[in-house]
């Protein structure tokens, strides 16, 4: 009984603390372009699409986790504000008044916004 107790001590709990420390420091440092998106947000741009859209999840997918800074509009919750936007396809970028249709790469919304990369 005081081998299985020893074994847990020095296995599994080292292993349980690790795993831990894992997800807390992925969850916690920061995303490769978490400045990058911030800028966009800060300069007003938005993205319009929905959670069951493939090129939306391509898209959010680009930013990866700096993708929390996205002005995102779920047009499945927020279809009035979608329609009001003229928003006809997912994803749609609104940039200074300006509509851009589908996934759009980083460098072009870069170019758009003149938001560093």
């Amino acid at each position: 009984m005081k081998n299985k107790s020893l074994i847990y001590i020095v296995i599994v709990v080292p292993v349980i603390i690790a795993i831990v420390y894992c997800i807390v420091k992925w969850y916690t440092s920061p995303g490769e372009y978490d400045e990058f998106a911030q800028c966009l947000s800060e300069k007003g741009v938005k993205m319009y699409g929905t959670d069951w859209c493939s090129y939306c999840q391509l898209q959010k997918k680009k930013f990866g986790k700096s993708f929390k800074y996205i002005d995102f509009i779920n047009c499945d919750t927020n279809k009035a504000e979608c329609d009001d936007a003229g928003v006809k396809g997912y994803p749609t970028w609104i940039i200074n008044n300006q509509i851009y249709s589908g996934s759009q790469s980083l460098e072009i919304l870069s170019t758009l916004t003149e938001c560093q990369l």
